[in-house]
């Protein structure tokens, strides 16, 4: 299957992944159309600075109202489901936010699209589903755990798409990547918020828990993944992992980076910004064999290559403005 001419619907458009995921999408030949989150300062989020933001239509509103999903998801062949609410630390001081727009918005989106005859329905989860590692490298048969409340609600929405999928046969499948970064990334990831603080300037770098190691995807490779995800004539029920089976601890990320920017830096601890400690996800590395075999899909850009670029990215004054990088925001 190709996204030629096909109709497709990208909730969460306006921001980081769901970006770069329009940008791909209007790329194959899709006929795209992006929500993004209805405010009164008629900001698209990171829409607006795409360079094929006149080849894509534009709708403002939210998903937690069930008719209007009902209305985004009409003349809808492929929906890729990126919105949610995504901070970890915001997620233990307003848990009942993330249910309404994780786990009730993935709702209102599934009937819209099964009432509106939806051929492929792809909901984005994430790795923090499975919580530490119990074994590595981690396949889509791990086991999950629920260590914080966004990793609850987005347990609870992959199990609302997937009940769809069995009780009314909507046609879902998972996508789960694991750590994406990249250019527009949202400020509270902790590559962004390396870069940020040495572009400001700063040698001592704030920084939580140094010991856990993440599986860090470059945003392009991310969305070719779910690309391959959603071209692929079957796999309708399933998790398929986008991931680069890599793993680096924090602490070594921030002397990788520090590199690449060509300065010296140090770690240090911040309180505000480590987990509880039953909560904190200490180890994650993919396992993307079940995608690649599938789909033949391997990320292209190396670890290096893309902080390279990201750092660039970010560095540059009209981008690091926007990321107040004195400021933690959880």
């Amino acid at each position: 299957m190709t996204f030629r001419g096909k109709r497709v619907l990208v909730t969460g458009a306006d921001g980081f992944i769901g970006s770069h995921l329009v940008e791909a999408l209007v790329g194959a030949n899709a006929a795209v159309t992006a929500l993004s989150q209805y405010n009164s300062f008629n900001s698209w989020g990171w829409l607006d600075e795409i360079s094929c933001l006149e080849s894509v239509n534009v709708i403002t509103g939210d998903i937690r109202d069930a008719n209007f999903c009902v209305d985004l998801t009409k003349k809808v062949d492929i929906v890729f489901h990126l919105a949610a609410l995504i901070p970890i630390p915001y997620s233990y001081r307003a848990p009942e936010s993330y249910v309404d727009t994780n786990v009730k918005g993935t709702l209102h989106l599934c009937q819209g699209a099964l009432r509106n005859g939806v051929t492929r329905f792809v909901q984005t989860s994430t790795s923090e589903v499975y919580g530490t590692a119990q074994y590595t490298p981690i396949d889509e048969r791990h086991p999950l755990c629920p260590q914080s409340p966004y990793s609850a609600t987005k347990i609870a929405a992959d199990a609302i798409a997937l009940s769809f999928y069995y009780s009314f046969q909507l046609p879902v499948v998972i996508a789960r990547p694991f750590n994406t970064y990249g250019p527009r990334q949202s400020a509270r990831a902790v590559i962004p918020t390396i870069i940020g603080q040495i572009a400001a300037g700063k040698t001592d770098i704030r920084l939580g828990d140094l010991s856990c190691t993440r599986d860090f995807t470059y945003v392009a490779d991310t969305c070719r993944g779910f690309l391959a995800i959603g071209q692929m004539e079957d796999g309708l029920g399933e998790v398929f992992h986008v991931g680069s089976n890599e793993e680096i601890s924090i602490g070594r990320l921030l002397s990788v980076i520090a590199e690449l920017m060509g300065v010296s830096a140090e770690a240090v601890a911040d309180a505000e910004r480590v987990r509880p400690s039953q909560s904190e996800v200490k180890r994650l590395r993919c396992d993307n064999t079940k995608l690649k075999l599938k789909s033949g899909f391997e990320p292209a850009v190396s670890l290096r290559d893309g902080l390279k670029q990201t750092a660039e990215w970010f560095s540059r004054t009209d981008n690091i403005r926007r990321y107040k990088p004195g400021l933690y925001n959880v």
